[in-house]
């Protein structure tokens, strides 16, 4: 479990406060709430191929080689049971920002007036990565286009696209692989396939819960 300083408690709230007020938001498809994450995923590559027995089970040896390191991305639309996943070589600031302009110009967000994007703290993860990717034309168009939220340090969990990334981990690429293509087809497959079965996620984590399970966290104001 996570442990807040008693100096940090009262930060936390706050910004978890203003995200569970963002996801309380009706459905407005020219305001979208989308919430954005990265996590590594380690190219594996086999020493000796898997070898499936008569009872179709396979048998994996332990030894293997590995190839590097590919970053996967993450957004997802809760209340629009939307997400993609997006596989890259590597993570930058620059990086970041390329996903920002993709995710701003993808034609299912072109009449919206604004794009909320809820996002962890990461240091790349702020408009000034955008004037280190772009142009300051380009870089402001995009940030015109965008309300950044910020979850809490100590509060990722918070961001509803970690979830996201956990499904996709478990669902689609919990085998080996030291191929970037198969990663990506894989990835983008498994958002295809949630997509047409309009999955959403049902998030239960209100701000009354939070004044509830995390009172200890709330200061504490005398009379």
């Amino acid at each position: 479990m996570w442990c807040i300083p008693p100096e940090q408690s009262a930060a936390f709230v706050a910004q978890m406060e203003q995200v569970l007020q963002v996801y309380s938001r009706a459905y407005d498809p020219l305001y979208p709430v989308v919430c954005m994450d990265e996590q590594p995923k380690q190219l594996i590559r086999e020493v000796n191929e898997p070898i499936t027995t008569s009872k179709g089970e396979k048998r994996i040896d332990h030894e293997y080689v590995r190839e590097g390191v590919c970053e996967i991305w993450m957004f997802t639309e809760p209340l629009g049971c939307w997400r993609e996943a997006r596989v890259t070589e590597r993570r930058t600031a620059v990086d970041w920002a390329k996903q920002i302009q993709s995710l701003v110009d993808d034609p299912r967000y072109a009449q919206a007036k604004r794009i909320t994007l809820v996002c962890d703290n990461l240091n790349t993860h702020h408009l000034s990565s955008l004037y280190k990717g772009f142009a300051p034309e380009e870089a402001l168009r995009i940030a015109d286009k965008l309300e950044l939220i910020h979850t809490p340090k100590h509060g990722s969990w918070l961001n509803m696209a970690e979830c996201e990334l956990s499904v996709l981990s478990r669902q689609a690429l919990s085998e080996r692989s030291a191929e970037l293509a198969r990663i990506r087809d894989q990835a983008g497959h498994w958002s295809e396939r949630r997509n047409t079965a309009q999955v959403g996620i049902d998030w239960q984590f209100t701000p009354r819960a939070a004044r509830a399970k995390l009172k200890r966290l709330y200061p504490k104001i005398r009379q």
